[in-house]
């Protein structure tokens, strides 16, 4: 981790984000969560206050949540959405995209939504991440798809936070290897690598994941919790414009960080309070 990373925090908290973003839909202590267009609100907001944006938003393929639009006019209100992002996260920020694929007229059945979009915003990316689960559609004049991507952005190539201890993979095949008389592995364990393999959300009567909810796309929390832990200060703020059904901010309350989600949809807004809400009191009963 760089030593002169940009963090002020301290200065900037949930009190005064309000000032500027209004009353929340709900709130914590630690968490505002916002009802409507997330290009209205991040608008209002006056200089950079967070450290680390995560969200996947529609993949623009027809879904209950989406209005599908011309593939050209989906770009272009991806562009401004992130551009909108890029203004409001620390230049020692990072954003962290995650799209699916989509289909492209005359081009392909399944292009992966990053290849259009990862030129589309001042960012700067560092890399992509391949996120690989288990479940799935099932194809037969294709491979079956198991993954998603992720793209990893930051605002200054030179000057990021990024900590890969807390994120390292104890699952060492020789963990006392030693080079001239010295252990070679880090104690701590190894890179995860680009190639995280985390199941899905999935749903069923007999197959649903503890952490299910009615939200129709829903992120796996080990997933939000790597990227938090490794690309947000311990005292960080967490922004996610696509908020669904909230699990970067319920992550984030559970690490320690404060986060604002927003949304259009006030039932996923619902789900995302009562999320937030039963975690509270599960970490309230923890105490006695």
């Amino acid at each position: 981790m760089s030593e002169t990373l940009e963090h002020l925090n301290d200065e900037f908290q949930l009190n005064e984000i309000k000032t500027q973003l209004g009353e929340p839909y709900f709130e914590t202590d630690n968490t505002l969560l916002y009802e409507g267009d997330c290009n209205q609100i991040m608008s209002l907001v006056e200089q950079p206050i967070f450290d680390l944006a995560v969200t996947s938003p529609p993949y623009n393929i027809g879904k209950v949540y989406e209005n599908t639009l011309p593939l050209s006019e989906y770009i272009s209100w991806c562009e401004k959405w992130m551009s909108q992002i890029y203004d409001t996260v620390y230049s020692s920020g990072s954003f962290w995209l995650n799209v699916g694929y989509v289909n492209v007229t005359d081009k392909g059945k399944a292009v992966p939504l990053p290849y259009l979009l990862w030129d589309k915003s001042p960012f700067y990316m560092i890399q992509e991440v391949v996120w690989n689960y288990s479940a799935g559609v099932a194809t037969k004049r294709s491979f079956s798809p198991r993954n998603e991507k992720f793209i990893w952005y930051v605002k200054d190539s030179s000057n990021y936070y990024f900590d890969l201890d807390p994120v390292r993979d104890p699952n060492v095949k020789y963990p006392n290897q030693k080079k001239n008389g010295k252990v070679k592995v880090n104690q701590l364990g190894k890179n995860p690598s680009d190639v995280w393999q985390i199941p899905k959300v999935t749903s069923g009567k007999n197959r649903a994941s503890k952490e299910r909810t009615t939200h129709p796309a829903q992120f796996p929390s080990a997933v939000i919790e790597r990227i938090i832990k490794s690309c947000c200060p311990k005292d960080g703020i967490v922004l996610d414009p696509f908020v669904g059904s909230g699990t970067s901010c319920v992550v984030a309350e559970q690490l320690g960080r404060k986060s604002v989600g927003i949304d259009l949809r006030s039932e996923y807004l619902d789900i995302a309070a009562r999320r937030l809400q039963a975690d509270r009191d599960d970490s309230e009963q923890s105490l006695f």
